[in-house]
């Protein structure tokens, strides 16, 4: 191997984790200040930046850098439906539930851990709600139509990060928070899964590429959703983790090939092109359970 290929492959496997510590570090800063809210969406806004560039310098795949004619309709999704509902649920419910119910809960959740412990408690027991969520997304016909949605897309892009129908992360929400809620997690918890499951999200969702060896084993890492985003459902139908794929391993829907791959992705069923439409789609007549979505 020469120096340049060494160096090449270093990049490629420290990427993703310096870029994950890098947004740990920020947000512990980010909670100490008085908008903390408006802090976390510039840090946000400067994370999906940075991997937009890395994208267009490092892609993964270069058959999804031309633009596909979707990008109003994602972030439309994004700033209309999941960024909306995730507002109203998440920070106006969720908080304030949190704060209303920690008091009588603290009994249970322990608090004598450090903070670093309790966030991974957190991210575990929240990630069992979603991991059911996810995956009964996928096997129940009338909750696939809505996440179908964001299935439909043709590549993987930061843009598309947050292409899902508000049906669908209101009910990804509700399966989630409720089990914070009953061990009683403090709203800091709360928040720190909530920043968490932003900063995977989109970094899952990026056309960089990296490498990630043991990674892949315990986060959902872009390696691990490009096989989900793919339309064999022996392949598509696999790693329904949001941020770890604990859930995965232990009920065997865990995959990750030792090929490439699919660099065509999407679903086989008709999708309309526009945001509005696309939100009315999923309600319209009862339709035969899609192929993604296991149904048989």
């Amino acid at each position: 191997m020469t120096l340049r290929n060494a160096v090449s492959t270093a990049i490629a496997y420290g990427l993703w984790p310096a870029i994950f510590a890098s947004c740990i570090a920020l947000n512990a800063q980010v909670m100490q200040q008085e908008y903390a809210f408006l802090w976390f969406n510039l840090l946000y806004l400067g994370l999906a930046l940075t991997l937009f560039t890395l994208e267009h310098l490092k892609p993964f795949e270069r058959s999804w850098l031309p633009n596909d004619g979707q990008i109003l309709t994602d972030l439309s999704h994004t700033f209309f439906n999941k960024g909306a509902v995730q507002v109203l649920v998440a920070v106006g419910t969720v908080y304030g539930a949190a704060e209303a119910l920690s008091p009588e809960a603290s009994a249970i959740w322990p608090t004598q851990w450090p903070l670093w412990a309790q966030i991974i408690l957190g991210l575990v027991i929240a990630e069992a709600g979603l991991y059911a969520a996810h995956r009964i997304a996928h096997e129940w016909a009338p909750l696939w139509r809505f996440h179908a949605i964001h299935h439909s897309t043709r590549r993987l892009t930061v843009i598309n990060t947050g292409r899902f129908h508000f049906v669908d992360t209101a009910a990804s929400i509700i399966l989630s928070q409720p089990l914070l809620f009953l061990i009683g997690a403090p709203v800091e918890i709360f928040k720190w899964v909530s920043a968490i499951t932003a900063f995977i999200g989109i970094l899952t969702h990026c056309n960089v590429d990296m490498r990630f060896g043991w990674l892949s084993l315990v986060f959902n890492t872009p390696e691990l959703h490009r096989w989900h985003h793919s339309k064999k459902l022996e392949e598509g139908n696999r790693n329904y983790g949001e941020n770890l794929v604990i859930f995965d391993q232990i009920f065997g829907t865990y995959f990750r090939g030792d090929y490439r791959p699919p660099q065509d992705i999407g679903i086989h069923e008709p999708m309309p092109d526009g945001f509005l439409a696309q939100c009315i789609h999923p309600f319209r007549k009862e339709k035969r359970g899609p192929e993604m979505s296991g149904a048989d």
